[in-house]
Parts: C-alpha cells; structure tokens; sequence
C-alpha cells in the first residue's frame, strides 16, 4: 500500500456498509446545512432575545432560509478532502485557502467570521501556516464548523477524522480551535458507523449510541483542555436533566447553556463554548434529529454553527431519513455569499465524494491523478475547478 493510500478502517463495532453509510453521509452534511440554515437567524442572539422575536424557534423563520459561512467552509474542506484524501498536507491547504479565497479579487470578504479574516489578512501578508494562524481568534469555532465532512471521509476511524482536520486547521487555527474540530470530526466518525439506535436508543451491551460518540469526541482532544471540560459539563448537564421527569425543553436549554456559556463575553465563537453547546443539544435530545438542532438553536449564542455541528453530528447517527422532509428540500446549492468561490456545490454532492465506497471516497492521490492525465485535465486538479450544476445538485435533495 502506498503513503497515498488511506489506513485501514479502526477496528470496532460492525456498522452500516454500501448505502447505509453513503446514507449517513448524506444525513451528515445535509444536517450540517440545516442546522446552519436553523440557526442563522438567531446568531448572537440571547435565548430571551429568541423567544421575544419568535417564542421558540421549531423552524425555518425566514421565507429563504440560506446556509452561511459555517456551509460553505465545509463544502471547501470537503472538496480539499476529496482531492487529497488521507494524503492531505498543510501545504495542500494553504494552497487551497491562495487558490480558491485569499488570491481572488471578489470584492470585500462577505460573512466570514473573525478567524478566517484574520487567516487570510495574514496569508495575503505572506505568511505561510501554521504563522498564518496567530490572530486573535485561533481559538474560534471556525474549524469546527467545517469538520464534519472529516468525519465523513474517515467513517468509523475517530482518530484519522482527528488527524486530517488538525492538518486542515493549522492553516487557520491553533490551540483550542484545533481541539474544537478535531472533537467535531471524531464525534462524526464515529456516529457514522454506530449501529442503529433500538428503542431504548442504546446500542450492543446498552451504552447509548450518543454516549458513545462522546466518548470519541472526547478521546481524541487533551483531557485537560477547555474544550474537553465544556463538552464533559455541557454533556453532563443533558443528562442530568434527562434523568428528571419534570425538566421542561427551557429547563434543559437553560441547564446546558449555564453550564458552558461565559457570561457576558462578548465572543460568541469560542471554540469550546460552541462544541459544548453543540454535544450538550445532541445528548439532551438523546441524537433525535429535530430535538438536537432546534435544542442548539434556541439557546442563541454562535447558534448557526452549534446547530450546525449538532445537525451534523445527528445527520451522521440517523442518515438523511432523520431530517425533516420540509427542512432538507429548502437546501439548494451554495449561494457563494461568504466564498464566492463555492456558490454552485451542494453539500450532497459533497457527501457523494467523500462517503466511503462513494463517487470519491477511499480513493488514493495517484488513482486521481492517473484519471486527470487520462482525460487530459491534468494531473493534480482540484474538484473545485468545476462546479456542480445547481440543477442536477438540488435533484437529490431531501431524497434520503
């Protein structure tokens, strides 16, 4: 086997193979742009601020609901991902972020958040990674927005979803933010493969299936980090509330959020506020689909990205069945409104590259490049180059 070829799955549990995962895939992606679309409303907002607007948030509050940042940025990683494969380098990064952002005249950066314009300022300062890194926001939850799709390629293997988003955000992130997406892209991996819940939601030998992913977010970041201590907290406080009979959906919100949220930061981006949020509405709602995102969302904060990342991590476990019908069909192609570079993908076509067994998926960097020089494209090209058609992306969507 060549150093291009990805590892051999961990060993584990038996999962779903052939279309189950791809089914996963689909969910883990799809949820992820839900959950951003869900949650961009509410963004910064406190949860009396959401209830005074809208009560609470059930779904979609606007007539075009549109993923933002948090979308886009994955289906570039995703993208990134299924050029390079388990081969992936930090200079494959960098050189993405020049190609397909920092190098293009587009006009001003619309809707980036602090990390990523504080990652391109330095790239176009000509700083290369990980310098490119030190701003002010390395410990932003910017990485762990796009880490889903990670998850995803490295199905079943925590530890390789970890290693392969740590490369990607050594460009943007460090510290903290590199925990943060390294927890989101295990807790992927390893819902990706977890059998399918039965009815007392637990799996072979009654460990619940979210417990387990927990275990594999947690696993993979230092136990002493804050990243690990607000997703423990925040987890922690779920179940508590789920052992009392009397805990109403406020109550529970309230109990996760105070356990996590620093009160009166300005900075709603932190990357282990934002992860513990975004697992503490995923275990409350015990991974049920609807009850994970809208939990997140209604507790405000970075609310398009926690939901974001509960969406994915829901989507993974449950497959693109588990998403409402009328939630997953709003989802079009990337509108570009953050990476102009983007506009035209469609997260399934994203999730059709990277699933294991897919359209791309489990391939090595020479089996591309050999099919580039073959129909004289060129060796080494990026699937970026072109863009999906929005008609035969939004085909598939909310098909499952």
């Amino acid at each position: 086997m060549s150093a291009a070829d990805p590892p051999s799955p961990e060993r584990g549990a038996p999962g779903p193979a052939g279309d189950g995962v791809r089914d996963r895939a689909r969910g883990a992606l799809l949820g992820l742009a839900v959950g951003d679309a869900l949650g961009a409303p509410a963004e910064n907002m406190k949860p009396s601020q959401i209830r005074r607007r809208w009560g609470r948030i059930e779904g979609y509050v606007e007539d075009d609901p549109a993923g933002t940042d948090d979308t886009e940025y994955a289906i570039f990683s995703g993208l990134l991902l299924a050029a390079h494969g388990s081969a992936l380098t930090v200079a494959d990064v960098e050189a993405a972020w020049h190609q397909w952002i920092a190098d293009r005249d587009e006009g001003p950066f619309r809707g980036a958040g602090f990390s990523e314009r504080g990652t391109l300022e330095n790239l176009r300062r000509g700083l290369a990674a990980p310098i490119s890194a030190q701003h002010r926001h390395a410990w932003s939850d910017g990485l762990a927005m796009r880490a889903a799709p990670f998850g995803v390629f490295a199905a079943g293997r925590p530890a390789e979803a970890a290693r392969l988003v740590a490369i990607d955000g050594t460009v943007s992130h460090d510290g903290e933010g590199i925990y943060g997406g390294r927890a989101v892209a295990a807790g992927v991996a390893a819902a990706m493969v977890a059998l399918p819940q039965e009815p007392s939601g637990s799996g072979p030998g009654g460990t619940p299936l979210t417990d387990v992913v927990v275990a594999a977010a947690l696993s993979v970041v230092p136990e002493d980090s804050w990243t690990a201590r607000s997703l423990r907290r925040a987890v922690g406080a779920a179940q508590r509330c789920g052992h009392d009979p009397g805990i109403t959906r406020l109550g529970t919100e309230r109990a996760v959020r105070s356990a996590v949220v620093v009160g009166g930061y300005p900075w709603t981006d932190l990357a282990p506020e934002a992860v513990g949020l975004a697992f503490g509405a995923f275990a409350a709602a015990r991974g049920d689909f609807r009850g994970s995102v809208l939990t997140a969302v209604n507790m405000g904060r970075d609310a398009d990205t926690t939901a974001a990342v509960a969406g994915a991590l829901a989507g993974a476990l449950g497959g693109a069945g588990a998403i409402p019908e009328e939630w997953a069909r709003a989802i079009g192609p990337a509108r570009g409104s953050c990476l102009p570079s983007m506009a035209g993908y469609h997260v399934l076509d994203i999730a059709e590259l990277l699933a294991p067994g897919g359209a791309d998926g489990g391939r090595t960097e020479e089996s591309r490049a050999d099919e580039s020089r073959a129909d004289g494209s060129g060796a080494g090209r990026s699937p970026a180059a072109e863009p999906v058609p929005a008609d035969r992306a939004a085909a598939g969507v909310g098909t499952g």
